[in-house]
């Protein structure tokens, strides 16, 4: 009887270089604000309260900060997907019965904080593992829509009541939107790489354990790889949030989507698309707008549209989804965005 194969421990000269770069890591993800700060307001020289400086600022700032988010989610995520079989993977987000999968990613995606374009690398992490898509669509809706901090803001701001129906249909549009996507069967509307990937550009053979020095190196290779294929877009999607930074309008938002207009919560909708921040950055807005007299359903689905449907992080998501699925998948969940509107209106 063979004995069973064990999986070489991590050396220490692997073990240092990973630490080290794990360091460097987060030395660069707590200095980048203070950074950027002299950076653009004292070595550049520009006033802090001027649209060109706030721009160039947000620009740096979230360049910055998202390769740093997709470095470290690309890599996690290559090595945790070295870990699971194709079948594991489906057998864990799949689920047995219709709906158990969504619900299980959705809640994935609440305690993730990431946004739309840092959730790319884990979307092609879950399509190339297997996992159906419409499941997969709940974790990438969750994710950046039921934000933990603007939670928190929430409950400080207008009570439980409040952030608990917040969480309840961020969670209930992530889990229905999953579920119809994935029953529309819109695989063909994926690019065809993400279903290509392999962890390091291999296949693996299910019966060997991998050492640890190769699932770093693996985590390593699929950082380069896809970094690589997106970098054009989430610069462009970065690029274009930052020349609209800033850019709401209150006296047009309340003479167009004020208590007075019956569609004020599609226009809410639609006026949210084009802007980028999110949950927690557009969280000041809304407290204005809602102490302007918005009611409070037209404002948070305000505050859904900019952080799960905008322009940016739409054209960053374009590397991995085709038009017509990312047209599709602004239509379900722009739909549910409006019915959570009118009914935070209909419940407050």
């Amino acid at each position: 009887m063979k004995a069973a194969v064990r999986a070489p421990a991590l050396g220490r000269f692997p073990a240092v270089r990973l630490g080290l770069a794990a360091a460097v890591w987060v030395t660069l993800y707590v200095v980048k604000g203070p950074v950027f700060d002299w950076l653009v307001y004292g070595a550049f020289g520009l006033a802090s309260s001027t649209r060109v400086a706030d721009a160039v600022h947000f620009f740096l700032y979230d360049t910055v900060k998202i390769v740093l988010l997709l470095v470290g989610i690309i890599f996690a995520v290559t090595v945790l997907r070295s870990f699971f079989s194709v079948e594991r993977t489906r057998a864990l987000l799949g689920g047995r019965r219709e709906g158990a999968g969504n619900v299980l990613a959705a809640g994935l995606g609440v305690v993730t904080p990431f946004c739309s374009c840092s959730a790319v690398p884990a979307f092609i992490g879950f399509v190339a593992a297997g996992v159906p898509l419409g499941v997969t669509l709940s974790f990438l809706i969750a994710s950046p829509m039921v934000n933990e901090i603007a939670l928190v803001m929430l409950f400080g701001l207008f009570g439980w009541g409040t952030a608990a129906l917040y969480l309840a249909s961020g969670l209930t549009l992530a889990v229905l939107a999953g579920m119809v996507l994935g029953r529309l069967r819109l695989e063909r509307w994926v690019e065809p790489f993400v279903f290509e990937t392999r962890l390091g550009g291999k296949v693996l053979d299910p019966s060997r354990q991998l050492g640890w020095g190769e699932r770093v190196q693996m985590g390593v290779e699929e950082v380069r790889t896809i970094l690589g294929k997106i970098w054009p877009y989430l610069l462009v999607g970065i690029g274009l949030g930052a020349a609209i930074h800033g850019w709401v309008p209150q006296s047009f938002f309340l003479r167009y989507a004020g208590p007075g207009n019956p569609l004020a919560v599609p226009v809410a909708v639609l006026l949210g698309i084009p802007l980028y921040s999110n949950a927690a950055g557009i969280l000041p807005l809304v407290e204005a707008l809602h102490a302007k007299g918005l009611a409070m359903g037209t404002t948070l689905a305000f505050m859904m549209a900019v952080v799960a449907l905008s322009l940016p992080e739409m054209i960053i998501l374009r590397r991995v989804l085709k038009p017509r699925l990312i047209a599709v998948y602004v239509a379900v969940v722009g739909v549910g965005i409006v019915a959570t509107g009118f009914l935070f209106n209909a419940l407050l």
